[in-house]
C-alpha cells in the first residue's frame, strides 16, 4: 500500500472509534477509491497514562508505544497520528524513535486557538489529571501568550468522573454532566474557549446534540489536519 498514514489509537478505544468515523465522514469521496489509505493500531492494552504520569511506580506506557513506533517503522507509513492526549507526554521519546513525522495534537489545537483569539484571553483545558499534571496544553497555551485556566478540584474531579466512569468503564455519553463543567467554565470562571484535551471529551461533544458554548475540540483538529495532510501527500506522488 502507497500514500497512507497510520493512527496510534486504542487509548481509548471507543474515542478512537470516534476520530475514525470523523476521519471517513469528512472526507470528500464519490467512490472507494478516493477515500484515505491508513492502518490503525488500536493498542488497547496500552496501560493507563494517567495512573503512570501521577505514579511513576505504576506500569509504563512508554515501551508499549516505543514497541508500536517500532512496528510502524517496519511499515514506513507517510505519517503517524497519535490520538491520545495524555500520550502526548512522551511525544519526544516517541518522535526521537522514528525519522516518521507524529503529528502533535495539542500543538494542532493550540494553533487553531491563535486563530480566534488574541493573546492575554483566558482559555480553559478540560483533560485527564494527567494531561494537567503534565502540562501537556498549558505549556503550549502559555507560549502563544494566552491565560490558561486550569479546573479547580470541583471541576476536575466532574470531568475525571466524565471521562473514566461514564465513558471508559460504562460507554455512557452523560450530555448533561458535560453541559454542567462548560458552564462553570464559561459562566463561572468566565474563558472565552476551552479545549477539550481527553478524546472521551470530544466523543461526548460529538453526540452531545446542543451544546451553547465555544469549545476547541482537540480531535475534531487533528482530523482535519490528518486529512490536509493525507491528501497533500497523495497529490504530490
Amino acid at each position: 500500500m502507497e500514500n497512507f498514514f497510520s493512527v496510534l489509537g486504542g487509548m481509548g478505544t471507543m474515542a478512537t472509534e470516534s476520530f475514525i468515523r470523523i476521519l471517513n465522514q469528512r472526507t470528500h469521496a464519490h467512490n472507494d477509491q478516493e477515500y484515505l489509505n491508513y492502518v490503525m493500531f488500536n493498542h488497547a492494552t496500552v496501560p493507563d497514562r494517567t495512573a503512570y504520569i501521577l505514579n511513576h511506580k505504576a506500569p509504563s506506557p512508554l515501551p508499549f508505544l516505543l514497541d508500536d513506533i517500532e512496528k510502524q517503522n517496519l511499515l514506513q507509513p507517510d505519517f503517524i497520528v497519535l490520538t491520545c492526549n495524555t500520550a502526548h507526554y512522551f511525544f519526544k521519546q516517541l518522535q526521537a524513535a522514528t525519522k516518521i513525522p507524529l503529528l502533535h495534537m495539542p500543538r494542532e489545537a493550540v494553533i487553531e486557538v491563535t486563530k480566534h483569539h488574541q493573546p492575554g484571553e483566558k482559555i480553559a483545558v478540560l483533560a485527564t489529571a494527567g494531561t494537567m499534571s503534565a502540562k501537556v496544553y498549558q505549556d503550549e497555551l502559555e507560549a502563544k501568550g494566552f491565560e490558561v485556566m486550569v479546573p479547580e478540584k470541583d471541576i476536575q474531579d466532574k470531568v475525571n468522573h466524565l471521562i473514566y466512569h461514564d465513558v471508559k468503564e460504562n460507554d455512557f455519553i452523560n450530555s448533561e454532566l458535560y453541559l454542567d463543567i462548560l458552564s462553570d467554565v464559561f459562566e463561572k470562571y468566565g474563558c472565552q474557549n476551552a479545549i477539550l484535551g481527553c478524546t472521551e471529551l470530544s466523543l461526548v461533544q460529538e453526540l452531545t446534540r446542543e451544546v451553547p458554548y465555544p469549545v476547541i475540540d482537540a480531535q475534531s483538529i487533528l482530523a482535519d489536519r490528518t486529512i490536509e495532510l493525507a491528501l497533500k501527500n497523495r497529490s504530490s506522488k
